[in-house]
């Protein structure tokens, strides 16, 4: 059947029970199919979020648009940027050796995405587009600069990082558009680390840090990032002025204590069942006094 001639028949189903399903076989069959639907259809590629959510009544789709034939080519470095594809499992951001080499932050931080089901079925623009505050993916995206490749009703544009988490499960994503690609500055000499804190093994992160320093930065100090996951209702940069006391010095314990304490201290993060707000501002203090440290005065990464 042609998209053309798919008519929605869901206007009188009962949620949670009925959806169609129907299967793109490129990114313009995906908007053309989420045109069609006006808002009533979901994504779906690896499922390892949706489906989760339609069995706990938290999603209620009038179709499922399976974009799994739409192919992924390999990682790769185009015109000074690494490439990955929306469709890219996260397995292979783990074995590939294009990612270890230019993203090494990515290849390790993904070996903590859920478990093995999971990081074998799992895509790479599907954790973005879920947009969870604590998902390693987003976090370490926003944290090495990357842009994004997405697609719509009205054409093609980029959407930076900073710019595409809004809140929890929202991002920037327009009505009918889809995320193809991520493009991230190839990581060069580029000194990194990446900590999270969990109850068990493949739980959600009650706290993580990611730290990027690039040298070159204004003044001659690094460009130092730093995202936190965990915290609020999307991924946190923090603010280059909070920065400031660990870049004076680098050399410092003291003054990464500082930075690390005044940002905790700059946070209002909730109270929930599995931390409390205070707890997670004190592993925020502690993990990113150590990234601090290990990123800007040690050798090698954290």
């Amino acid at each position: 059947m042609s998209i053309q001639e798919i008519v929605p028949t869901a206007a009188g189903r009962t949620p949670a029970t009925c959806f169609e399903y129907q299967r793109a076989e490129s990114w313009t069959d995906a908007v053309e199919l989420l045109r069609i639907w006006d808002g009533e259809a979901k994504i779906l590629a690896g499922g390892q979020s949706l489906v989760p959510m339609l069995n706990l009544r938290l999603a209620f789709p009038g179709a499922l648009i399976d974009v799994n034939s739409v192919p992924a080519g390999d990682p790769r470095v185009e015109d000074g940027s690494l490439v990955i594809d929306a469709n890219t499992r996260h397995r292979v951001l783990t074995s590939s050796e294009i990612v270890r080499a230019h993203a090494p932050m990515l290849a390790h931080a993904v070996r903590f995405v859920g478990n093995a089901r999971v990081r074998n079925r799992g895509t790479f623009g599907g954790s973005l587009a879920h947009a969870d505050p604590t998902a390693e993916i987003g976090c370490v995206a926003l944290a090495l600069g990357a842009e994004f490749d997405v697609l719509g009703p009205e054409g093609p544009r980029t959407v930076a990082a900073e710019d595409f988490f809004i809140t929890y499960l929202t991002t920037a994503l327009g009505p009918g558009e889809v995320v193809t690609a991520a493009r991230l500055p190839v990581g060069g000499d580029a000194r990194w680390g990446f900590h999270e804190v969990v109850r068990r093994y493949s739980d959600f992160a009650t706290v993580s840090v990611s730290v990027v320093a690039r040298p070159g930065g204004a003044g001659g100090q690094p460009d130092l990032r730093v995202v936190l996951g965990g915290v609020a209702d999307r991924p946190v940069l923090v603010d280059r002025e909070l920065l400031e006391p660990a870049l004076a010095d680098p050399g410092s314990p003291d003054r990464a204590r500082e930075s690390a304490e005044a940002i905790a201290a700059s946070l209002e993060p909730d109270t929930d069942l599995h931390a409390t707000a205070d707890y997670r501002r004190r592993l925020v203090a502690v993990h990113t006094r150590r990234l601090l440290q290990q990123a800007l005065c040690e050798e090698g990464t954290a």
